[in-house]
């Protein structure tokens, strides 16, 4: 899934919230996160009856030092290079699970 940036709620004194974005850098360079897609046929609404929904998802892992402060649980597994998002598409799920590990910090900033 191609994203550019990604945010996480920040609890504020008030106990408001607002969004922390996160990037690579202040370019905003396009990245990846390990995701999946697929269509879901359902009934979610009687009057609507039965519909089609394009569904997407993606993996998660545990924050990593940049993530943490704001959101402590998970961040979003990111794919920064070719091979990964190669080994994400078409590897066994094992191998393409061996992915789901933290950003290392110096390649995600607050912005």
């Amino acid at each position: 899934m191609p994203f550019t940036a990604f945010s996480e709620q920040a609890r504020q004194d008030d106990g408001s919230f607002h969004p922390v974005w996160f990037a690579a850098d202040e370019r905003k360079p396009l990245r990846f996160f390990a995701g999946i897609w697929t269509s879901w046929t359902s009934v979610r609404k009687l009057k609507e009856g039965e519909v089609t929904a394009d569904l997407f998802g993606f993996l998660t892992t545990d924050a990593n030092a940049v993530v943490a402060p704001y959101h402590p649980k998970a961040m979003p597994v990111i794919l920064e290079r070719q091979e990964e998002i190669e080994t994400w598409l078409t590897a066994p799920i094992p191998v393409a699970l061996q992915l789901q590990k933290p950003l290392q910090e110096a390649s995600l900033q607050v912005l």
